[in-house]
């Protein structure tokens, strides 16, 4: 098996915001997997937040090189756990690998990922399309040049309420607000009876990920569902969400890819919770690989290439918040 490393810096159409960054672009790291001419696509992207750089990512995947291109004929979820030992730290890399190897071996059959895993696509869930923190006016006018019938708003401002309040005069569009750990327990939880007044669907991560006490009490009291997303980083993390939130947001990124993700989705249903997997700012093929996980899902935050101004790849299709698969084995992608 041969491995390919592409980094790529992709420009988004405008300016994101959210409560902890700024950004224009956002540097991406494609991996391939090839065998016999096939090949198999993973992306994983820089983040700040959590220490990951570009150079990382390559450093830590040129480290296991060896042991990746000597794999042959397993499963992933062999391939998975013969490599996660050795990126135990950086469940960014291992994302990308396990992605493009789930990809590659769906490919080699002949199949589309979800076929493989004999899911039902008949009920997705519409992905929502995300506004970034601007001024109200740019907001606005965000929302107004893509009809949505699901935005979901970054919040985290002195002026979240009154954003939401304006935006609502717009559309009839389901809402979702994502607070980015921005808020206190007493602001989610007044907060919370004005939003569901403005017809929000949920709140996600309104707390510091660690604050389990405050999320508890938020639990408790608020009057509108609560979703982790901060908060729910690794497979052990949904098991202490149960009672703390109401449902959980899982990146494949941070989890360390599409095997552990659908673990994760299965704890989650076992256990009572709202199940919904969310996208980093990326291209088509992260995406591509979040579509084939929609049977699963309660809510879906697949939006990443629709922010940008030029997409590397050509994978699944978003109109409208529905996803259309091409009729291509594996994720479907392909690079441009």
């Amino acid at each position: 098996m041969k491995l390919t490393l592409k980094a790529f810096d992709l420009k988004l159409k405008h300016t994101f915001r959210i409560s902890r960054k700024t950004i224009d672009f956002q540097p991406s790291l494609i991996v391939e997997l090839e065998e016999d001419g096939i090949v198999g696509y993973g992306e994983a992207t820089s983040n700040p937040y959590y220490n990951i750089t570009i150079e990382i990512l390559k450093n830590d995947i040129e480290q296991i090189r060896t042991i990746v291109e000597e794999t042959a004929n397993i499963t992933p979820e062999e391939f998975w756990i013969k490599i996660n030992p050795f990126l135990k730290n950086n469940p960014f890399a291992l994302c990308a690998l396990d992605n493009a190897y789930n990809d590659l071996y769906a490919r080699k059959k002949g199949k589309k990922l979800y076929e493989l895993w004999n899911y039902d696509m008949t009920h997705n869930p519409l992905t929502n399309y995300t506004i970034g923190i601007d001024t109200i006016e740019n907001m606005v006018k965000k929302m107004e040049e893509l009809p949505w019938p699901i935005y979901k708003i970054k919040l985290g401002t002195p002026e979240d309420l009154a954003i939401v309040t304006e935006l609502r005069k717009h559309t009839d569009a389901i809402f979702r607000v994502d607070a980015n750990c921005a808020w206190t327990v007493e602001e989610t939880l007044l907060n919370a009876e004005k939003l569901k007044s403005l017809a929000v669907e949920f709140i996600e991560q309104p707390l510091k990920a660690n604050d389990w006490k405050g999320q508890r009490e938020v639990l408790k009291n608020s009057v509108l569902p609560i979703i982790a997303d901060e908060s729910c980083i690794k497979e052990e993390d949904v098991a202490q969400c149960f009672n703390h939130f109401h449902g959980v947001n899982i990146k494949l990124m941070k989890c360390g890819g599409i095997t552990p993700g659908r673990r994760m989705i299965t704890e989650a249903k076992k256990l009572g919770l709202k199940t919904m997997v969310g996208c980093m700012t990326e291209s088509s093929v992260g995406i591509s690989a979040i579509a084939h996980l929609l049977p699963e899902l309660d809510y879906v935050d697949m939006d990443g290439a629709l922010l940008l101004a030029q997409d590397i790849a050509d994978g699944v299709l978003i109109k409208n918040g529905k996803t259309i698969y091409p009729e291509r084995p594996g994720t479907g992608v392909i690079l441009y």
